[in-house]
């Protein structure tokens, strides 16, 4: 005689929906604080180096994902249902990598991006498509603060006649010299008052800047407004079109609303 199967087996655990965040703005650490709570939704962050987000109050990943086919493989083995990538302004191309990966994929995908800032009155703004454009208007024997980023030393710096005067951590270690680049050492926020002082005890002549929104950090374009001192503003590059989300509540609420 065959027995019939038991009815009382335990239920299949159901696996909570996963959202990958795509870390690495102001942002991305105030989404992670919103979502850390939350027990039906695993959460994971992803940063490609810590410092580049400080403590997030979700689990966190560091590191690349080895390109389009190994994040592709992360999606796919994670089991994310949805992508929020709420990087910097200028890592576009982030976006239109991720983007087009999770449509494949029936992925939720959402873009976290900040503003740009408008000018106003009083600002001597020149915008230039890339740091390269911006070196190009820099001339010899001008000082020139520059808070594009070490990356873009190359191509702002390295060609150019003028002085440079760049920021780093106090913690970071000290870059190889160069003839036209001196540092001062600090860690935003910084205040309209601490950004006068530095352009003041620093006379300099020009700010080169890019265009990365919000407001912690327009304060160096308002010390410069504030001083008459023009600035060469780097646009940024072209952004996925995909939804976009402007403010930490919105993007909240797209998580919210996620099915």
């Amino acid at each position: 005689m065959v027995r019939p199967m038991s009815s009382h087996l335990p239920p299949v655990p159901i696996l909570p929906r996963h959202l990958l965040l795509l870390a690495g703005s102001g942002e991305a650490r105030a989404i992670a604080a919103g979502l850390a709570d939350r027990g039906d939704l695993r959460v994971t962050a992803s940063v490609l180096a810590p410092s580049l987000a400080g403590p997030l109050k979700v689990l966190t990943r560091t590191g690349g994902f080895g390109g389009d086919d190994g994040f592709a493989q992360y999606l796919d083995r994670e089991g994310v249902t949805a992508v929020l990538d709420a990087t910097h302004p200028f890592a576009a191309r982030i976006g239109q990598r991720s983007a087009p990966i999770c449509a494949a994929r029936g992925i939720a995908y959402a873009r976290v991006l900040r503003p740009a800032w408008q000018a106003q009155p009083g600002d001597r703004w020149t915008h230039v498509p890339d740091e390269s454009a911006a070196g190009a208007l820099l001339h010899a024997g001008q000082r020139v603060f520059a808070t594009t980023g070490r990356a873009t030393m190359e191509a702002l710096v390295m060609k150019s006649p003028a002085q440079f005067l760049l920021r780093r951590r106090a913690a970071e270690p000290s870059p190889p010299p160069v003839a036209n680049v001196s540092y001062v050492i600090g860690q935003g926020p910084f205040s309209v008052d601490d950004e006068i002082a530095t352009l003041r005890a620093h006379r300099i002549d020009v700010l080169v800047a890019k265009n990365s929104g919000g407001t912690a950090s327009r304060t160096k374009l308002d010390a410069a407004r504030a001083l008459g001192l023009p600035v060469i503003l780097v646009d940024r590059p072209d952004q996925v079109q995909a939804t976009t989300l402007t403010t930490v509540a919105q993007a909240l609420a797209w998580v919210e609303n996620l099915a």
